[in-house]
């Protein structure tokens, strides 16, 4: 499977979700956080830690914007967006069914999913280009992953593993996994 743009993305794997129209008409506000609010949102080889912690800002900064709550951090979905990020590498399977586990698999196997509960998941793969900016910009811009990003979701993880992907190293992986309890 080549590629040959730097920055790909998966499909949105929970669709249907109801938002306020003016979070789907255009945003009246720019989504995308300027740098100064989000550090490191622009430097590929910051630190991992840097990095996530990047990510997790530029979310909550365009759901603020979209009048929208801030997302809590879950110790499970991060650990099962790193896990997912993890398949997608070593089962050389960029995919939301990385090697032929359905996108929640790693949610409960973390211990995040009980009995009535909503998640969502976005993948994205990015190369030279791929900082945590032109990532969040790819999702953003993307219909099916700005409706998660902006979806009726409490908690947030995300992970991020690079690696070898389609016989190419360096490939950084990211994963948001996003969830609520029903009801909440």
């Amino acid at each position: 499977m080549k590629r040959t743009l730097s920055i790909a993305l998966g499909l949105a794997a929970l669709g249907g979700l109801t938002l306020s129209p003016a979070a789907l008409a255009g945003p009246r506000k720019p989504l995308i956080a300027p740098a100064a609010a989000c550090p490191s949102q622009g430097v590929l080889n910051a630190p991992a830690r840097s990095q996530l912690q990047a990510m997790r800002c530029m979310t909550d900064f365009a759901r603020r914007r979209a009048r929208l709550d801030g997302l809590t951090r879950s110790s499970p979905l991060s650990a099962s967006s790193r896990r997912k990020a993890g398949d997608i590498l070593r089962c050389d399977s960029f995919s939301h069914f990385a090697c032929g586990r359905s996108f929640t698999y790693w949610m409960k196997r973390s211990g995040y999913l009980g009995s009535c509960w909503r998640v969502a998941e976005n993948i994205a793969l990015g190369t030279r280009n791929g900082t945590v900016r032109s990532i969040f910009q790819a999702w953003i811009n993307s219909p099916p992953h700005r409706r998660n990003i902006l979806g009726p979701y409490r908690d947030l993880g995300v992970g991020l593993k690079t690696g070898r992907l389609d016989g190419r190293d360096g490939i950084r992986i990211w994963i948001q996994h996003f969830g609520s309890r029903c009801g909440h």
